[in-house]
């Protein structure tokens, strides 16, 4: 049977890069929870920013609650987490806000942000709560502000935290592992050059290691070098036993052969049968001599190899006693006291038995009568003599006789071979014992054999249950109603009517109608049903689930409403693979995707306001109706605000960006400005002559009608110029979402983008495009700076229900007509 190797320098490695694997798994997982509490301790931040910024808005007006949402409350946020938000008055009223997010919060008692997480429109999202202490005449009490937000962001900060860290470790763990791999190949080249060392030594060279080791093998070079200086006396004492043995059987077997030669000679019977009984005495005699030596070989061996067992005295003996003939064994005196009898010995039990037997034959040898065989316990050793009434040994020969070979004057005439009393010493030597040959009194020889006594098997039991005590204590301690749509069908090319897509937008059908065609040019098999409506319709109509149909896709110029829509848990993200062409505020969550350049122009009539009288700015817009009010009375238009939604996402981006906007505002109220919901009305009437000027007109349809021959001239305002994207927003119920993906991709890719910069005039928003109406372009034609109206949830203070009526109110009161 071969016992499978294995590689101690392999286990070493594995054990070594188990150990650095485990600490790099802690290592890293404490990286991650530090990564996630300063993602939140930063966004924590930003959360209570927020709160605070519009509790310092609150106000009382008339003992009641009011609060203008400030645009920078929702502005510091990332703009890829969903933001909600809720004021209650000290009554638990909402005052604004998402009235279920405040149902589900508990009023706060404090200016001080209180943070929790809760499950809110099936998201996980963080809420801020701070308090804010307001008096009236009658009462006082805690108006509670909550703003809340997704999650997504931060986990992605943590995750880039723990990228950045993960990495470094990963690298440092390889580096660890082939540094050990270097330095046990290292630590272990001593062993290498031992085993070259070892290789090349002759068969019989068993002389010291001397090669430089490690100390950790130190021991085994000690153990390796004390086995072979015993191998090398066991061979030593083989050769000496085999020339010994050769020497001794020699002589015998020379006796016998000449005994048998002299005895084939012989006629005389009677001469005849003594010679035969010499050959049988020398027979007898070699046998014995070689039992003898192949005892003492065996004895040898087993002293070399310690093979240890438990026995007794009294079984010893006994064994001994059985191997004896009848008349022999009643020879035996045995006289063994009771707690020496039943003593355990340890040792040896086959070298035990030849050691009595050999000094029992001896003295059943030399004496014909009795032999006394005794055992006592005598100062912590065990005694066992052998006395016999023989001849004895004279005090000269008594250290001689236990030599190998040697035998005593009183041994002539008798069988033997020398080498019983030396194996005897050699037993007893191995088990730490004494032999000693004493003078019997009255005549004869005692052979007396001390061994160590033996621990009591109770002692034994007293030491286990001691070492168990310490094992175990060791163990211990380490242990809207929406206004009529105009619907216009598209059948698929193909002439197929299975697979349908029907998108509800606010572009002019006969515009949009160059990307559904381009569309189908790559998709023969689909037919598109577009449905034209407004973008205020469009958004109260999804709201309240009164469309005549359910859309696969919604588009609008309204990128507020969309971003509520998106906001609010209706949009289906989609992972466009254009969409990292995108400009970062063209999109937002892939959940809303915007794909047209539009800025918001002024249009004028040349026939009705000379070029060298023509505004190029918003401040020389308001000087020019100001200072010539009856020139332009009813001759300017602009967005209603109130019903278009562009038209009041175009105001309120106004109203952030310019100081001069409630100016402006007043001087269209000076002139009586007409207001439309849409900016084709707007431009047909300066185009007829009827009105002198549009503002905030969509500058994607100005430039198609200017195109398309119309009497009307552009200005690209030389201030700022507001840019909006129609925004593309897939329906989280859609009936054909695929379809919608595929109608996002379209016009976010190379053939969309060429549609919006090509015969639409949109405006492609994706930077570097082909054509005449590219972003690049657009911005060329004047010399303002341009500002995109960018998706995030900064979009969504405006919308605030409060604050969109105040500055509803607020407009509606400066724009009236003044007389």
């Amino acid at each position: 049977m071969t016992t499978k190797s294995f590689s101690i320098r392999r286990r070493i490695f594995a054990l070594a890069v188990a150990l650095l694997l485990a600490a790099s798994v802690v290592l890293i997982v404490f990286i991650r929870d530090y990564a996630e509490r300063a993602s939140d301790r930063a966004f924590d931040r930003l959360l209570a920013a927020s709160a605070l910024t519009i509790a310092g808005a609150v106000q009382v007006e008339n003992e009641a609650v009011v609060v203008e949402i400030p645009f920078a409350a929702f502005a510091m946020f990332s703009g890829q987490d969903r933001v909600f938000y809720a004021v209650e008055d000290p009554d638990a009223r909402t005052v604004t806000g998402y009235e279920d997010l405040a149902a589900q919060m508990g009023e706060t008692l404090s200016a001080e942000p209180a943070f929790t997480d809760m499950l809110y429109r099936g998201e996980t999202v963080r809420v801020a709560s701070v308090g804010r202490l307001i008096s009236t005449p009658s009462d006082t009490g805690w108006v509670t502000i909550h703003v809340a937000e997704t999650q997504n962001q931060r986990e992605a900060l943590s995750t880039e935290i723990l990228s950045n860290a993960v990495l470094p470790v990963l690298a440092l763990t390889l580096l660890a592992v082939a540094l050990v791999w270097f330095g046990i190949s290292r630590m272990f080249a001593p062993l290498t050059q031992l085993e070259h060392e070892l290789r090349a030594r002759a068969p019989d060279d068993l002389s010291p290691i001397t090669v430089p080791v490690p100390e950790e093998v130190d021991h085994l070079i000690s153990a390796l070098n004390g086995f072979m200086a015993r191998l090398q006396k066991a061979m030593e004492r083989v050769s000496g036993l085999v020339a010994e043995a050769a020497h001794e059987v020699r002589t015998p077997l020379a006796s016998l052969r000449a005994q048998a030669e002299v005895a084939m000679d012989e006629h005389d019977p009677e001469a005849l049968r003594r010679r035969v009984g010499r050959i049988h005495t020398g027979a007898v005699q070699a046998s014995q001599l070689v039992s003898q030596l192949l005892m003492e070989a065996t004895i040898s061996h087993r002293m070399e190899n310690q093979e240890l067992d438990t026995t007794t005295l009294m079984a010893v003996i006994e064994e001994v006693r059985q191997r004896l003939d009848p008349d022999q064994a009643r020879r035996l005196n045995i006289d063994l006291a009771a707690e020496a009898g039943d003593a355990p010995l340890r040792g040896d039990r086959v070298a035990l038995r030849e050691m009595m037997r050999n000094v029992v034959d001896n003295a059943l040898v030399y004496t014909d009568g009795a032999v006394d065989i005794a055992g006592r316990l005598e100062g912590g050793s065990l005694v066992i003599t052998v006395s016999d009434r023989g001849p004895g040994i004279e005090e000269g020969e008594k250290s001689s006789v236990l030599e190998r070979f040697k035998r005593g004057k009183a041994s002539t005439g008798k069988i033997g071979s020398g080498l019983g009393l030396s194996i005897v010493a050699r037993v007893a030597e191995a088990h730490r014992g004494r032999l000693a040959l004493l003078d019997r009194a009255g005549g004869g020889l005692t052979v007396s054999i001390t061994l160590p006594s033996p621990r009591r098997a109770g002692g034994q039991a007293g030491m286990l249950g001691i070492a168990a005590a310490l094992v175990l204590s060791g163990a211990m301690l380490l242990s809207g109603t929406p206004a009529e749509a105009a619907t216009t069908t598209y059948p698929a090319r193909d002439g197929s009517d299975s697979t349908v897509l029907t998108i509800l937008g606010v572009t002019d059908t006969p515009l949009f109608a160059h990307f559904i065609e381009a569309f189908q040019t790559l998709r023969s098999d689909v037919t598109v049903v577009y449905e034209e409506t407004d973008s205020l319709p469009l958004f109260q109509g999804f709201l309240a689930d009164a469309l005549d149909s359910d859309p696969d896709l919604l588009i609008s110029s309204a990128s507020d409403l969309q971003l509520k829509l998106a906001n609010d848990g209706y949009a289906l993200a989609y992972d466009s693979p254009y969409l990292g062409a995108l400009p970062d505020w063209a999109h937002w969550r892939n959940e809303v995707f915007g794909f047209t350049f539009e800025p918001a122009v002024i249009i004028y009539n040349r026939g009705l306001i000379g070029d060298d009288e023509v505004p190029r700015t918003h401040l020389t817009l308001a000087e020019l109706l100001e200072t010539q009010t009856e020139r332009f009375r009813g001759k300017i238009a602009t967005y209603d605000i109130g019903l278009s939604g562009v038209g009041y996402l175009l105001a309120a981006q106004d109203q952030t960006i310019s100081s001069t906007f409630w100016r402006l505002a007043s001087a269209f109220g000076r002139v009586n400005a007409q207001f439309s919901g849409s900016s084709p009305a707007i431009l047909n009437g300066v185009a007829e002559g009827t009105l002198a000027l549009g503002y905030n007109v969509l500058g994607s349809y100005a430039f198609a009608r200017q195109a398309e021959g119309a009497p009307i001239e552009i200005v690209v305002p030389d201030d700022y110029v507001l840019v909006l994207t129609r925004s593309m927003l897939i329906p989280r119920n859609a009936p054909n979402a695929e379809l919608a993906k595929a109608f996002v991709d379209f016009a976010l890719s190379p053939a969309g983008q060429s549609v919006a910069s090509g015969p639409t005039a949109l405006g492609s928003v994706v930077p570097e495009g082909a054509g005449e109406w590219t972003s690049e372009a657009i911005a060329a034609r004047g010399r303002g700076v341009i500002q995109p109206i960018p998706l995030g949830p900064g979009l969504l203070v405006a919308l605030d229900t409060l604050r969109r009526q105040r500055f509803l109110d607020t407009w509606q009161e400066i724009v009236s007509p003044k007389p």
